[in-house]
């Protein structure tokens, strides 16, 4: 039973096609993986499916009372709430439907027979849904689902007001899984998650009964928890069977295929065409070379597969610094209230360093200070000689109207335009890409203009803050490769330890410098 039609669907986006007559259905209780390269329309592809965006073709036909739960990032949470008074609200249905049961039990006293009846009835189908929706036990479930997503590390009663964007997402996620919808939808959902609470979040999908749909480009993750894939690629939407792994196979045979395919009939069409050429001036022959010309004129052209320019990253080594980078004693981090402990931290030139630890602890907060962007709440921190520092910073800026042309532009203005084009274009960015404003980019376009701007001038100290979260497969590869290659040191924030784990040196948890029970 299909859940969701998609049929015929076609949609441009700032001139730019992005789907071309694609049809599909969503099946009860599939896990699907919506995976494809950056920029190739998944958010867009979950915008239209919810409603946000109409198609320029083509509909979308979801099953009768089917409860859909999406999550949004950009979503607002309601300032002066708490944590915990927002994760109620996700019970607000159910809350109604008591209201509804009580008002029945009031009508009884003075019902006749045949309303008894009917009150009867739907105080019995309220009961089940409130049972089946854990309505007796909604504190226990916030408490389960909130841990199990870092929350109750950040405090339950703690206003949604005072959280980073990622606290944001996870209260946003925590509420939508509370909501318990037929279909969940999930754009990018580890990207403000830790390695403890990814693991959390594999378990409850993979024993999900629903379907769902989910973005993502950590593949460990995808292989745990879906049993399809929608692969997005050069305006089309194809279904593959089976683990992420399976669907690389598939889709690299379903390549060599269509190359074969294409290769074959150019050479048909080649022979043909001499053979034309060669005897339509004939009169012996002419007849033979007007019905091939007809069988040409009648053939379904095959169109060789347009192939996406891939990233090339390189970071320049600058001069080579003093022995310790920068070093720091009795540092505690924080703002109003201190988040940590006093610690003593030396970063070693040519040491690659990982930072991991749960989610409000501080991870971006150590960078910034470290880097002099924001006042430790006591201690000293003291860079090396020659210190010259690339930084990627996390969230990127809202509202940013510049193009990608003229946001490295600006930075760099001695450059001519044709080396930034080059620039931008060795990131994987085509020239659609380079003359849309960053607003309009994906994540990952936007993350890949942001690495050009580092990769322009030498450094000898990279700090990157999450530099994968919306990057596709391929250009995580070769942000790895770029990092091995390196010569420099590096502090890198990431939740992804198949990215780090045998890039780095050494990994700092700094659960351990916490002043936070965790």
């Amino acid at each position: 039973m299909s859940v969701l039609e998609v049929s015929h669907l076609s949609h441009s986006y700032g001139g730019r096609e992005i789907f071309e007559d694609v049809s599909f259905r969503l099946l009860k209780g599939e896990h699907v993986a919506l995976v494809g390269a950056n920029g190739e329309g998944k958010s867009t592809f979950m915008a239209i499916i919810t409603g946000k965006l109409t198609p320029d073709a083509g509909q979308v036909t979801w099953a009768k009372r089917t409860k859909v739960g999406y999550l949004d990032q950009h979503a607002a949470l309601k300032p002066g709430m708490t944590i915990r008074e927002t994760l109620r609200t996700a019970f607000d249905h159910l809350v109604t439907l008591e209201q509804e049961m009580l008002a029945a039990y009031d009508k009884m006293g003075e019902a006749t027979p045949e309303e008894m009846d009917k009150l009867m009835k739907d105080v019995g189908d309220i009961q089940d849904i409130l049972e089946a929706g854990s309505y007796y036990t909604i504190d226990a479930r916030i408490e389960e689902v909130a841990g199990g997503l870092g929350l109750r590390d950040i405090g339950l009663d703690r206003k949604v007001d005072e959280l980073s964007g990622g606290q944001r997402t996870k209260v946003l996620l925590t509420k939508l899984l509370l909501e318990n919808p037929e279909i969940l939808l999930l754009d990018e959902p580890t990207n403000y998650l830790d390695a403890e609470h990814i693991e959390w979040l594999k378990n409850y999908l993979t024993n999900y009964e629903n379907a769902f749909i989910v973005i993502s480009h950590d593949v460990p993750f995808l292989n745990a928890v879906t049993n399809v894939i929608w692969h997005v690629d050069n305006y089309k939407l194809t279904r593959y069977t089976g683990s992420y792994e399976k669907f690389e196979e598939m889709a690299a045979l379903k390549r060599r295929q269509e190359e074969a395919a294409y290769e074959r009939q150019q050479a048909e069409i080649k022979r043909e065409q001499d053979f034309i050429q060669r005897n339509k001036a004939r009169v012996a022959t002419r007849g033979m070379a007007n019905s091939r010309q007809k069988k040409l004129d009648k053939m379904e052209i095959l169109t060789k597969r347009q192939e996406k320019p891939k990233p090339h990253f390189h970071f320049q080594p600058d001069r080579t610094p003093s022995r310790f980078v920068i070093e720091a004693q009795r540092l505690v981090l924080g703002y109003d209230t201190p988040l940590t402990k006093p610690v003593d931290i030396k970063v070693e030139r040519n040491k690659k360093i990982a930072i991991r630890g749960t989610n409000g602890l501080g991870k971006s907060t150590l960078l910034k200070t470290l880097l002099g962007l924001i006042k430790p709440v006591s201690g000293d921190i003291e860079h090396g000689e020659f210190v010259s520092v690339g930084y990627f910073e996390q969230e990127e800026a809202k509202g940013n109207m510049n193009t990608a042309l003229e946001e490295l532009w600006q930075e760099y203005p001695g450059m001519t335009n044709f080396e930034v084009r080059a620039a931008l274009a060795s990131c994987g960015l085509t020239n659609e890409h380079i003359t849309t404003k960053m607003t309009a980019l994906s994540g990952g376009e936007a993350a890949k203009v942001r690495l050009a701007k580092i990769m322009q001038k030498p450094v000898n100290l990279l700090v990157l803050d999450e530099p994968t979260n919306h990057l596709d497969v391929e250009a995580k590869k070769e942000l790895k490769r770029a990092l091995q290659e390196y010569k420099g040191t590096l502090l890198l924030v990431s939740h992804e330890p198949d990215f780090y784990e045998d890039l780095v040196d050494t990994v700092w948890n700094i659960e351990s410098w916490s002043t936070k029970i965790v």
